[in-house]
């Protein structure tokens, strides 16, 4: 498999670009595409403010009006010649980036190439939105989804049956069915009052954010006249109330005054939990020989 651990082997690259905004490339991404002979992106998803980096001299090409085969011809091509190309996804290349069917062309051909992350607009939208994701005792399960429209998706990946969970919801390429994904949601469980957020263009210069509820969420989308490029998110970790209560009543574990884990020792004390507000740099805790390994990212 002619997927290559380093760059310094690869000739393509497919590169995360992320939700929109430039300046939230990665810096590998800036290097890789200020490096590039040949540059692809999906100009009807990525800013071309994304390619400005790129060398006077390198050929830029949108893919909106591409097929597969041309895409890939425009690549061997290159690669034939000694070319290095730079894929530009947008969001993150593993979340419906269309990459495995160009792996598996490059793939064939014994092309090396890489896979570069990049900001998915789930994250993006997040952070517009101010929230967490996944809050203590609300929400611990993010799904990534889509609605089954002119193309489908596997039946035990049904909206109605993902929505039996009660996760956090994040889902892409719907906005169009807005009234058959309340249906659906409804269908699996989710209450009329649950929180909805649609972002649409997230991190672009006309974003553009909505709050809603499930019961209210199609009537909105109407009015706001969005049909393309939005990110709809559904859950109780969205509702600003929650939020607002998480470092109290919704609190991590992790960071709790009486919880033990690998570099601290848990005190339950009351007058211990308030001198933790001020912590001392100077002290010295010994840690207990048996503990919980801690994660910064687990709640």
């Amino acid at each position: 498999m002619p997927l290559v651990p380093n760059e310094a082997e690869a000739l393509v690259a497919f590169v995360g670009a992320g939700p929109g905004d430039p300046e939230l490339l990665t810096i590998k991404a800036q290097r890789l595409i200020a490096h590039a002979d040949v540059i692809i992106y999906a100009d009807s998803l990525v800013s071309p403010e994304v390619c400005a980096s790129a060398r006077p001299d390198a050929a830029i090409y949108g893919s909106s009006t591409l097929t597969l085969e041309a895409i890939m011809a425009i690549m061997l091509d290159a690669v034939a010649q000694g070319r290095r190309v730079v894929r530009l996804q947008s969001g993150d290349p593993s979340l419906y980036g269309a990459i495995y069917e160009q792996m598996a062309i490059l793939d064939q051909h014994g092309v090396p190439y890489i896979i570069v992350p990049g900001i998915s607009s789930a994250f993006a939208a997040a952070a517009l939105l101010g929230a967490e994701l996944t809050v203590p005792d609300v929400a611990q399960t993010v799904i990534l989804t889509r609605y089954a429209g002119r193309i489908p998706v596997p039946e035990r990946e049904s909206l109605h049956a993902l929505a039996t969970h009660g996760a956090t919801l994040c889902i892409f390429l719907s906005i169009t069915r807005v009234h058959q994904v309340v249906q659906e949601l409804l269908a699996g469980g989710y209450a009329p009052e649950t929180p909805v957020a649609v972002v649409y263009r997230a991190t672009w210069p006309d974003q553009m954010i909505i709050r809603s509820t499930i019961a209210t969420l199609a009537p909105d989308v109407r009015r706001a006249r969005i049909s393309r490029q939005a990110l709809i998110l559904v859950g109780w970790a969205l509702a600003p109330d929650t939020i607002a209560q998480s470092a109290h009543s919704y609190r991590s574990h992790l960071y709790r005054p009486d919880y033990t884990h690998l570099f601290r020792r848990g005190h339950s004390n009351s007058a211990i939990d308030a001198t933790l507000v001020q912590p001392n740099v100077d002290s010295d805790i010994s840690l207990p020989t048996s503990t919980t390994a801690a994660d910064d990212h687990d709640s």
